[in-house]
């Protein structure tokens, strides 16, 4: 398996190659002379670290009080990268689950970790949204979970249609969440 710094390294190439192709000339202008490097970085380092990180240890601890609350966490800053065109979408993640008598409850900042760690994977934004949902599913041990994405992409903006603005929702629900005979929803 390659280092981080090997990744670095080869990524750094590809893109100065990547702007030679374009008509780039990262050896004489002196404002993209480490732009292939700065590229790699904040891909790795940044953009994509999900890949290249340990995924974060979640803390959750049983429902020792029986909880039958719904548990909510709003406006958790997402960046992400979408994997159609490699620009960034940002947005705010909002994530509810409701815990089990027999399940855990999640500590709080550790719904946020959940989030950066599948945001910084790189992803069409239906994708991270059903990882997120499946992490908690998973760590709270209960059906009973929604996440909501609402983000701008730059590959609206920016390209195509270039339209500043517009916004993309998202949800994945499961157990009482989507079920419309229910409140909860």
């Amino acid at each position: 398996m390659k280092t981080k710094e090997e990744r670095l390294k080869e990524a750094a190439e590809h893109y100065y190659n990547f702007m030679k192709a374009l008509g780039m000339n990262p050896d004489t202008n002196e404002h993209e002379c480490d732009t292939p490097m700065r590229v790699a970085k904040s891909f790795v380092n940044d953009l994509c670290a999900g890949l290249f990180n340990e995924p974060p240890v979640i803390k959750s601890f049983p429902n020792n009080n029986g909880y039958d609350g719904m548990v909510f966490q709003g406006n958790i800053e997402l960046n992400s990268l979408c994997q159609h065109h490699h620009l960034p979408f940002v947005g705010k993640a909002h994530v509810a689950y409701i815990p089990s008598t027999d399940g855990k409850v999640i500590g709080f900042s550790k719904l946020n970790r959940i989030v950066e760690h599948f945001a910084r994977r790189g992803a069409i934004q239906e994708q991270l949204t059903v990882a997120i949902h499946n992490a908690i599913q998973a760590v709270a041990e209960t059906e009973n979970v929604m996440v909501i994405i609402h983000s701008t992409h730059n590959c609206v903006s920016c390209r195509g249609v270039k339209h500043w603005g517009a916004s993309m929702v998202t949800s994945e629900v499961s157990g009482v969440f989507a079920d419309h005979t229910r409140t909860a929803k």
